[in-house]
């Protein structure tokens, strides 16, 4: 909020923002839903944390992350979202909804990153947790036809998928979390316009330098 009102050419401190928005606003944090129970299936390869918590990137396309959350309709029905976002100026790459935690969700998102790109001038590592989305035979045999170098974080550590954990905790924190969406159209629609406008285009971001991805890719 701080950033968004210095945009606009007015400058106070996050406690004076703070204050006007939890004590006059009346502004409240909203509590989430619990997490759906999903049953782990067995790795068919597990790969090495090439990575090592280094979420930076000298070009773009060099280093994807990637991950899946889940959201909730207004009847209590979850569907799951799989998003890529490049470690180098935090831009989503792709992102798909699904009613199924699937492999097959993983590879359709990838796909469409990839997609996304006319040419990969550099050699381009994904990083994911062990999730046997990413793990099954079936993602590892794509990612390794398009050349596709795989990442992994250690099982039971998230924070060596911060980014991704970042973008999801942004998403829900200001869209999904704050209204009730009664069709998965509704949802769907909404979480495109988050990824694909608002977090790539609109919402400045703290590791650009408080420029949005777009412009940092373009400066």
């Amino acid at each position: 909020m701080r950033a968004y009102l210095e945009r606009s050419g007015y400058r106070y401190s996050a406690a004076t923002i703070h204050k006007y928005m939890n004590t006059e606003l009346g502004l409240r944090s909203i509590v989430r839903p619990g997490k759906p129970g999903i049953r782990p299936g067995k790795p068919h390869k597990v790969f090495e944390n090439k990575l090592k918590q280094n979420f930076t990137a000298e070009k773009p396309s060099q280093k994807w992350c990637t991950d899946f959350t889940y959201l909730f309709l207004k009847n209590g029905d979850v569907r799951y979202n799989c998003s890529i976002i490049d470690l180098y100026d935090r831009s989503v790459m792709a992102s798909i909804m699904d009613r199924h935690i699937t492999s097959d969700l993983a590879i359709r998102t990838l796909q469409k990153a990839l997609d996304s790109q006319s040419t990969l001038r550099n050699r381009l590592t994904l990083h994911s947790d062990q999730g046997s989305q990413y793990t099954s035979k079936a993602f590892v045999e794509f990612y390794e036809s398009a050349g596709v170098t795989q990442s992994m974080s250690k099982a039971g550590y998230p924070y060596n998928n911060a980014p991704m954990e970042q973008y999801f905790s942004t998403m829900k924190n200001e869209c999904t979390n704050l209204y009730e969406f009664r069709t998965e159209e509704a949802m769907y629609q909404a979480v495109e316009k988050v990824a694909y406008v608002t977090y790539n285009h609109v919402r400045p971001h703290s590791y650009n330098g408080y420029k949005t991805p777009f412009e940092a890719r373009c400066a």
